[in-house]
């Protein structure tokens, strides 16, 4: 049986003390019958780093440069997060694909370079309210996927896939338990075309996760934990998403 997977996305939220407590609520919190992890804004990373350092939760980043290093202001390398001790980055979430116009290529890319340094990608598919209306939802995940399964060849295995449906990010509409079975069955059947070994992979659901809905998400057998927005800011509430995942 695969662990579930609870990834916090602070996006950009947060402020030194904010931070202290949540995270010293969250060690407080521990045993977890699921991993762990915060994924959190890159200013924050080291001190995150140096409170969770002593225990199990694990902490990550929520982007990462195509780039090793060079003339890059302002980009942030897959080597600079490994040094920070990095287990995860998130790659092409939908906030990034719209708002930077991030590609299905340059997410690939970004998935490739990660993996390279030892830190894995969490990478994000997912469709938007006009294409799922348009009943495209298959299609566009298959195709954001497709793109990153290709440039990881024999390596795509070792990614954790996560499935956010655009029109169920901080809106309060979340996919039901059914809806977001039938797509993450759709992408483990891909997965296992592609690498023979998405028994072993993790795919995430993310889309207005919250303490009430989380166990009946984690009931479907191919969604193996969440990638948590809003909800992740807030100790009481993501507490009771991990301790759902048991």
């Amino acid at each position: 049986m695969r662990r579930k997977l609870v990834v916090g996305n602070w996006k950009m939220f947060g402020s030194r003390p904010a931070n202290a407590e949540l995270l010293a609520a969250l060690m407080a919190a521990r045993p977890f019958a699921a991993d762990v992890a915060v994924c959190v804004p890159f200013v924050y990373l080291q001190e995150t780093a140096a409170t969770l350092a002593a225990g199990e939760l694990r902490w990550g980043a929520q982007d990462c440069s195509t780039h090793d290093q060079g003339a890059y202001t302002g980009e942030v390398s897959a080597a600079m997060l490994a040094e920070c001790g990095c287990r995860y980055t998130l790659v092409g979430h939908s906030e990034r694909r719209a708002q930077h116009n991030e590609s299905d290529g340059l997410v690939a890319a970004k998935a490739q370079v990660a993996l390279a340094r030892g830190v894995t990608p969490i990478v994000c598919v997912g469709e938007t309210l006009a294409q799922r209306e348009a009943g495209e939802t298959e299609a566009v995940v298959k195709r954001q996927l497709s793109a990153v399964i290709h440039q990881l060849a024999h390596c795509a295995s070792e990614m954790v896939v996560a499935y956010e449906p655009v029109w169920a990010i901080g809106t309060g509409r979340t996919a039901t338990p059914e809806q977001a079975q039938a797509v993450h069955a759709v992408l483990r059947a891909q997965l296992q075309a592609a690498t023979g070994h998405a028994a072993q992979m993790k795919i995430l659901y993310g889309g207005s996760v919250k303490g009430d809905n989380a166990a009946s998400l984690f009931a479907q057998p191919d969604i193996d934990g969440a990638l948590v927005g809003g909800a992740s800011l807030k100790a009481t509430e993501f507490i009771t998403i991990c301790r759902a995942a048991a």
